[in-house]
């Protein structure tokens, strides 16, 4: 038992203050991801909801990629053919460097369009839930469509959208670990990073366990207070 504690002990030789880092590195990742998915989920949504046919058809496909890929694979494409592709860009204008995208902004977009695919199903449900009258009241008062939307319908939207965006923000969170196969120095490439060194994967693997365990039910906490906070003075129909 003294041994483990002091794997894990922030003192020299142990692993404590690397995991620390790790779950710092988590966290940023995943709080950045959050507002670009989220956001960019909604507009897919009101672009699902567009007059126009290939507005609806440009979300119906870019909702069927990304729900329908691995976010491993996801990942590795915008990380590795994001490379390619700046790097042909570049070549094309006469630059002959080697060109290598940053891991944490590669994680960034690749979450993020895997989020704001899966967050647009819970928009689109959101919307549903607007009843046309409170469009037709914001018109009477003669707000504009932006106003509308941002005064009357945003914060009705949010109500109904957060059990949803919850679970989504919880599969973001384990999804970051996908993120040390690109050798960004998450919870779980420190953790892997342990085990190769002293040889006790049950102890390292349990405390990254408990870890994200901890993070979940944090966020849990924090949602259930958003949730009657937004709740509050709603009555019921």
């Amino acid at each position: 038992m003294q041994d483990i504690f002091s794997l894990l002990s922030f003192s020299e030789g142990g692993w404590g203050s690397a995991l620390a880092a790790g779950t710092l590195v988590t966290l940023t990742l995943a709080l950045t991801t959050l507002p670009v998915g989220i956001f960019l989920g909604l507009a897919v949504a009101l672009m699902a909801r567009s007059r126009s046919p290939r507005v609806r058809a440009a979300a119906t496909v870019f909702t069927t990629i990304f729900r329908g890929l691995p976010e491993l694979l996801t990942l590795l494409i915008v990380y590795y053919g994001g490379q390619i592709l700046i790097q042909r860009l570049m070549a094309a204008m006469g630059y002959e460097g080697q060109i290598q995208i940053n891991a944490f902004l590669a994680g960034v977009i690749a979450f993020g369009l895997v989020l704001a695919a899966f967050s647009s199903e819970v928009w689109m449900g959101a919307l549903n839930t607007i009843q046309r009258g409170q469009y037709e009241a914001a018109s009477a008062l003669g707000l504009s469509k932006w106003l509308s939307f941002r005064l009357v319908v945003f914060p009705q939207l949010m109500r109904a959208a957060l059990p949803g965006l919850s679970n989504n923000w919880l599969t973001l969170l384990k999804d970051t670990s996908l993120i040390s196969t690109i050798s960004l120095v998450d919870i779980m490439r420190q953790t892997n990073l342990a085990v190769g060194a002293t040889k006790q994967p049950m102890v390292f693997y349990l405390t990254a366990c408990f870890i994200y365990l901890l993070l979940s039910a944090g966020s849990g906490l924090a949602f259930t207070f958003l949730e009657r906070r937004a709740n509050r003075g709603h009555v019921r129909g």
